[in-house]
Parts: structure tokens; C-alpha cells; sequence
């Protein structure tokens, strides 16, 4: 059974910076593709960037110079490096496969950026 947990999500203002992190039990040194998603209030779970384990990524256009998707293969993490936040990244962010398995969404990590 594989358990994701996301962490590092908080509260910050707009401008300001979080690390989130995706522990992955274990997982990570055998699957190709990892991604993070997000879903803000009221709308649909969406994807923001992926990373192959042989280090390509892909980031969408709104995300692009802001964020850094990158794995600890030695601490067996998938983590979420977030600059200049604006209010529109509030959302709560989860980590799965690429193209996600339903049976993989953890509780996600919450992130709120103030204007």
C-alpha cells in the first residue's frame, strides 16, 4: 500500500517562499514520472509540474521561474520549491504519479498566500 504524505504548507504573504516536501514510502526510486498537483477552493484538482527519474521536468506556464520540483532520492522525497507566491497559487497541494492514481492522493498541504 502506498502512503504519500505533503507537508511544508503554511501561510504566507505574497512575495514569500515555502519548500513543500512529499514523503513517498519508498516508492520514488521505482516509479518514473512523480508530479504535484493542486486544487483551490472550488474548482478542480489540477496539475502543476512533473519530474522523470531521470531528471526532466515540466512545469505549467503560471508556475514557470517560480517553482522548482526536484526528488531526495536518499530521503525518498518528492519536494515542491515555491517563489514569489501570489495569491492565485492558494490551493492544496498533493503529490501522486504522473498521470495520478486515484488510490495514491494523500490529505495534501495546504497553501494560502495573502495579498
Amino acid at each position: 500500500q502506498v502512503r504519500l504524505v505533503e507537508s511544508g504548507g503554511g501561510l504566507v504573504q505574497a512575495g514569500g517562499s515555502l519548500r513543500l516536501s512529499c514523503a513517498a514510502s519508498g516508492i520514488l526510486s521505482s516509479v518514473n514520472t512523480m508530479a504535484w498537483y493542486r486544487q483551490a477552493p472550488g474548482k478542480q484538482r489540477d496539475f502543476v509540474a512533473r519530474l522523470t527519474r531521470s531528471g526532466n521536468t515540466f512545469y505549467i506556464e503560471s508556475v514557470k521561474g517560480r517553482f522548482t520540483i526536484s526528488r531526495d532520492n536518499a530521503k525518498n522525497t518528492l519536494n515542491l520549491e515555491m517563489n514569489s507566491l501570489k495569491p492565485e497559487d492558494t490551493a492544496v497541494y498533493y503529490c501522486n504519479l504522473y498521470p495520478p492514481l486515484n488510490s495514491w492522493w494523500g490529505q495534501g498541504t495546504q497553501v494560502t498566500v495573502s495579498s
